[in-house]
């Protein structure tokens, strides 16, 4: 009976809803090739590779980075060993009070029924505003 990949990737969305990063790792691959957005301002470790990897260079740094940060998915399409997720990223940005609201669109590769390569795709220029920007007196304003 084949993989319900769909479902694995419902369930990591509700995963990381609820801050489980375990979760998630735990459904990759252990060599996984994660790829970030080009220009995403957590894509210095392109391709990250490991559980370990994605762990440090992506996942500690939102979750530490962001206040309430969320994935939230909107539609969620498998077809055999690929499932395509889209939604958007909220949250606001703990060093500039930047509240973000961006579309995402994650592609998941499975192979023995774990995740062995991610790629994620964003308006990478909304995470680049959010880093940039100072708060002064109570207005955002770009430096």
């Amino acid at each position: 009976m084949p993989e319900n990949y769909v479902a694995t990737v419902e369930s990591i969305y509700a995963a990381l809803a609820r801050r489980d990063v375990q979760f998630v790792l735990d459904r990759m691959d252990p060599k996984v090739e994660w790829h970030s957005a080009e220009n995403f301002i957590y894509a210095h470790g392109n391709p990250y590779l490991g559980q370990e990897a994605v762990r440090k260079g992506i996942f500690d740094r939102l979750f530490e980075e962001w206040t309430e940060f969320l994935l939230i998915p909107q539609e969620i399409l498998g077809a055999g060993d690929v499932v395509i997720a889209r939604g958007r990223y909220r949250g606001t940005f703990k060093g500039t009070g930047y509240a973000l609201d961006a579309q995402f669109v994650h592609v998941f590769r499975f192979k023995d029924g774990k995740i062995i390569m991610g790629q994620t795709y964003t308006d990478t220029a909304q995470f680049r505003d959010a880093v940039n920007r100072v708060r002064t007196t109570g207005v955002l304003a770009a430096t």
